[in-house]
């Protein structure tokens, strides 16, 4: 069994859709998933605001690389082009972190880094995860660390540029 925490986001196209897209195809698989954030871009690239949700999800049949695939499986049928690093998608599927029955998953492959090298600074990536699990914790430098007290480390204007939206997606359960 392997449990994944999940940051999607989207800003383009219907962006709500392609959010709920990602709870349709991981189906019975998801866990929780947050209230609908918009937020600011990130990345220092000029484009339009994001709507952002984590998603808990878990399957036994897959390990990091397998999330992976199926992450990118998601952004593809979105139509998702990666042609400008931090740049406008029409969907984003980031692996934040997973657990597997022996605990934390870390990675450094080239292909994937586990957990995510910068999910520790995103606010829009740690505000929606602490609506599904106030208790939550993420290694930075090898040392689990509350989520709570990494989004009170963060600047007040990172944290003010995530918005709750009314917008609310559907699990399968």
């Amino acid at each position: 069994m392997s449990a994944v925490v999940l940051s999607i986001g989207s800003n383009l196209g219907d962006r709500l859709a392609r959010l709920q897209s990602v709870l349709d195809g991981l189906g019975g698989a998801v866990g929780a998933v947050s209230p609908v954030y918009e937020t600011d871009a990130w990345g220092g690239v000029e484009q339009g605001a994001f709507l952002n949700a984590v998603v808990l999800a878990e399957d036994p049949g897959l390990d990091g690389s397998g999330w992976l695939r199926r992450a990118h499986e998601l952004e593809d049928a979105a139509e998702r082009v990666r042609d400008q690093r931090w740049g406008p998608r029409t969907l984003d599927v980031d692996l934040v972190s997973c657990h597997g029955p022996d605990g934390e998953i870390i990675s450094a492959d080239a292909e994937l880094t586990l957990p995510h090298p910068y999910a520790h600074v995103r606010a829009f990536v740690l505000v929606p995860w602490l609506d599904v699990d106030p208790t939550a914790t993420l290694s930075v430098a090898g040392e689990p660390r509350p989520v709570a007290e990494l989004l009170d480390a963060l600047d007040e204007q990172e944290r003010a540029g995530v918005r709750r939206t009314g917008h609310v997606l559907r699990t399968g359960r």
